[in-house]
């Protein structure tokens, strides 16, 4: 309790250093700084088409969160600046379900509201289904044209051969992690075994050809033991993919599995004891701490954009402000990336001194964004958001390193490798065609 005893100053200080590195990097976000009135404007509605129900309901519960706490900033000081004043912004939750035709569906309902802007980004196969189906609506009806912004669909593929000018991704892709993880377990000479497992779709499928590729070239000692996939959110026992695993004699399992496939594949290495390092695109994520305790400890590798170790004065600061904000433990998943994305937003409308979607996307193209201790820029040439990575290993709170732990369970990260955003500058193929 005595961590969050000074919480009320921790979170004034969080606002006055949000508020002293926004005026410090442009003019547009100068302007986005200043204390102001309750903007008087129509709201600016965005639509999260997410799973707020079903199998990942949890991760859409927090991916909510995370971008109301972006939102709740922005108007906080006064909305965006329009050339006919200030705006709101305003969030309206689409249930998907999870499922790709349920996505679409409300996509259309989107665009029957007139809601110039789409948020998603649990699964890139529905990801990968709305640009599609963007695509021709802005086609169709350039009047009413929307805007897709991901927060974590992260198949390589989206930015590449399939990019879009109406996509914009704000998370590293998988490509981007999988260096970075290559990165560590080149330098990790315990390693001689490796088991990949994955879900069974095209990002998983991505994890698991890049890992075979990061590994050929950066560890070829390395022997790929398994290399399966099960069913994305439908697996309810991981006891005999963790049987399989033991079995194969892996020292270490690489998994991009997320939400409760990945919670779940934790708790049954736990439960049987297994002895093998977890190499994971999401294992610092939602429940996932918990879930593993002390087994997790030396044992779970994590690759990310930001962790609340990552460490610096205006880091703590923004990371108190979340939990003054959502102070229930279950709660404490805060995404960096998500508020950095609805922030970067209201920049580019700024910047634009518009809402219209076509308008805004060529605003945020180069876009560069620093709040303090978290410097981005939007590469123009495939709208990949170029930022610092984060390899972090599981520990006790309150050992080196480990100031936090996560969702209360006495278990948090501690930096391994921490990447500038140059050092995560990856290649594109895009050929983007442009309106």
């Amino acid at each position: 309790m005595a961590k969050w005893q000074s919480m009320a100053s921790a979170v004034l200080a969080a606002l006055s250093t949000t508020l002293a590195a926004l005026a410090s990097v442009a003019p547009d976000l100068a302007d986005a700084a200043e204390t102001a009135a309750k903007p008087a404007g129509a709201p600016i509605q965005l639509a999260l088409i997410e799973g707020m129900s079903g199998p990942f309901a949890n991760a859409g519960a927090a991916v909510e969160r995370n971008l109301r706490f972006g939102l709740e900033q922005v108007n906080a000081r006064g909305g965006v600046k329009l050339a006919d004043g200030a705006h709101p912004l305003e969030l309206v939750v689409l249930d998907s379900k999870g499922g790709t035709e349920e996505a679409l569906t409300q996509l259309r309902a989107a665009a029957d509201r007139h809601i110039g802007y789409i948020l998603q980004g649990n699964g890139s196969a529905v990801a990968a289904a709305l640009i599609g189906a963007i695509e021709k609506q802005n086609s169709r009806e350039p009047g009413n044209r929307e805007l897709f912004l991901n927060y974590s669909a992260d198949d390589p593929a989206l930015t590449n051969a399939n990019c879009s000018f109406w996509h914009f991704r704000f998370d590293a892709h998988a490509g981007m992690r999988m260096d970075a993880l290559a990165d560590v377990i080149e330098r990790d000479k315990a390693v001689k075994k490796v088991y990949l497992l994955n879900q069974d779709y095209s990002f998983g499928h991505d994890v698991s050809s890049l890992a075979r590729s990061a590994l050929a070239a950066k560890r070829p000692d390395i022997a790929v033991v398994g290399d399966e996939f099960h069913p994305i959110g439908r697996v309810k026992d991981f006891a005999p993919y963790i049987a399989k695993i033991r079995a194969s004699g892996a020292d270490a399992v690489i998994t991009g599995n997320w939400g409760n496939d990945l919670t779940l594949l934790v708790k049954a290495a736990r439960e049987q004891g297994l002895d093998t390092k977890f190499y994971t695109f999401y294992g610092n994520s939602l429940g996932a701490p918990a879930a593993l305790g002390e087994a997790g400890v030396g044992h779970v590798i994590a690759v990310a954009d930001w962790h609340p170790n990552a460490g610096g004065a205006a880091s703590d600061a923004w990371y108190q402000a979340f939990r003054a904000r959502f102070p229930a433990a279950q709660d404490d998943y805060p995404v960096l990336r998500m508020s950095l994305m609805i922030e970067t937003l209201a920049a580019a409308m700024n910047r634009a001194r518009s809402a219209d979607p076509t308008t805004v996307a060529r605003a945020l193209e180069g876009i560069r964004f620093d709040n303090g201790f978290h410097a981005s820029w939007m590469r123009a040439d495939d709208h990949q958001l170029i930022q610092p990575l984060y390899v972090m290993e599981m520990d006790k709170a309150d050992t080196r390193g480990v100031r936090f732990d996560n969702e209360g369970s006495g278990f948090g990260f501690r930096t391994v490798l921490a990447l500038p955003a140059e050092r995560t500058l990856p290649p594109t193929v895009c050929k983007m065609k442009r309106p």
